[in-house]
């Protein structure tokens, strides 16, 4: 049994970000139900990387795990009134609507806390629920370039350097889920559910906490170098060096320990507070070109003896293969019904009571809407005439 067991959460959301906070929810037990079109959420349809499936493609097959499918046309009275019914016998609701989608369709905040006042309600937007950029796209890549993030790293006059995950959906998602469990704690010790409201932009913005404070408070601006130094704001050195196999990392080093290691005598007479920023390119160039002599293996050991931080470059065959990563059970594995043998990241935050469990994995269109249908009263017979008159859709596995 999971820690949220007991608790519903109808998920109405796509694309990445609330789907993702979701399944976070249901790997904790909660009894989510996708509601999604009879043709399938959007993400169903979009085939990231390239990658696709047997009747799941992986994109979907990643944030969609833990939840049941009800697919039901929610434009039509029947298929509105049944989700209707629905969210009276749940504890969260969670959307990532256009704006005014939620309204038109009569599931907005207001409307469902009539029917529910204990209803948890997250509503997830790129810029917030209202103001100038109200009507903007919400994308993971604009947001970013948005945030001024993309120029904390990377060399001056080079283009913004952007993250390699689709870092503003996952932090949003994150959210949208701490702010499920909080407002389902306030509910816990008053009884009175509430509306959470979460936006992408001031997502990636406040997880810059240290770098904006520096700039809004010290007043120091965001001066890249010319070398590929990894954090505008951290001294120097501080990225991804070559070696004569491949990439390791060296983090903020004392200078003369550093210069010791490898053989850099001027790091000696270099002075870690001051030197680090105002010779920052090159104390980068001297350490790139001391690094270049020897493998990856033998500078990492060298440099974890004298105590510098230091570690290697993954692609993600490294990664999956990694001891650490092995010990802690990152990835879960599981058997899907029209997938097969599933490997994927599973659930960072462990308890010792309460784990977190893979009961099933990403369903088909529609594959629980029967059994979602049942559980709320309906007889077999207006199953049957609902699924042929369109109104809710299915899919056997």
């Amino acid at each position: 049994m999971g820690i949220l067991s007991g608790y519903r959460v109808l998920d109405c959301s796509i694309a990445m970000a609330g789907p993702f906070a979701a399944q976070r929810l249901g790997d904790l037990g909660a009894d989510v139900i996708k509601v999604e079109p009879v043709t399938g959420e959007w993400q169903r349809h979009v085939a990231a990387g390239g990658a696709r499936g047997n009747r799941v493609n992986v994109s979907f097959l990643s944030l969609n795990r833990n939840k049941r499918s009800l697919a039901v046309d929610l434009k039509s009275p029947d298929g509105k009134a049944l989700l209707l019914d629905l969210v009276k016998q749940s504890d969260v609701f969670l959307q990532n609507y256009r704006p005014g989608v939620a309204k038109r369709l009569g599931v907005d905040y207001a409307s469902l806390a009539a029917i529910n006042p204990r209803l948890v309600y997250v509503s997830i937007s790129g810029y917030g629920e209202d103001g100038p950029y109200l009507n903007r796209p919400g994308q993971d890549l604009v947001l970013q370039g948005m945030s001024g993030a993309m120029l904390s790293a990377g060399r001056e006059g080079e283009p913004p350097t952007p993250a390699g995950q689709y870092l503003v959906d996952a932090i949003t998602a994150y959210n949208a889920f701490e702010g499920a469990l909080a407002a389902l704690l306030h509910r816990e010790r008053t009884g009175e559910g509430q509306l959470v409201q979460v936006n992408m932009l001031d997502s990636i913005t406040t997880i810059q906490m240290q770098e904006l404070s520096v700039f809004t408070v010290a007043g120091k601006p965001q001066q890249r170098s010319a070398e590929p130094h990894a954090h505008v704001y951290i001294r120097a050195p501080y990225g991804a060096f070559a070696t004569s196999d491949g990439f390791i990392i060296v983090a903020f080093p004392k200078l003369r320990t550093l210069g010791e290691v490898i053989g850099e005598p001027s790091f000696l007479e270099m002075d870690d507070e001051t030197d680090t920023w105002t010779r920052r390119d090159e104390i980068f160039a001297k350490t790139r070109e001391r690094l270049k002599t020897k493998t990856s293996a033998e500078w990492l050991a060298a440099l974890r003896q004298a105590d510098i931080w230091c570690g290697p470059v993954y692609g993600y065959a490294d990664l999956v293969e990694d001891e650490q990563i092995r010990h802690n059970g990152t990835f879960v594995e599981y058997d899907h019904p029209t997938e097969g043998h599933v490997k994927t990241p599973g659930f960072a935050i462990r308890f010792s009571k309460t784990p977190s469990v893979v009961e099933r994995g990403a369903p088909v269109t529609g594959q629980h809407t029967r059994d979602v249908l049942k559980e709320m009263g309906l007889d077999e017979a207006r199953i049957d005439e609902f699924l042929a008159k369109g109104i809710v859709g299915e899919e056997q596995v």
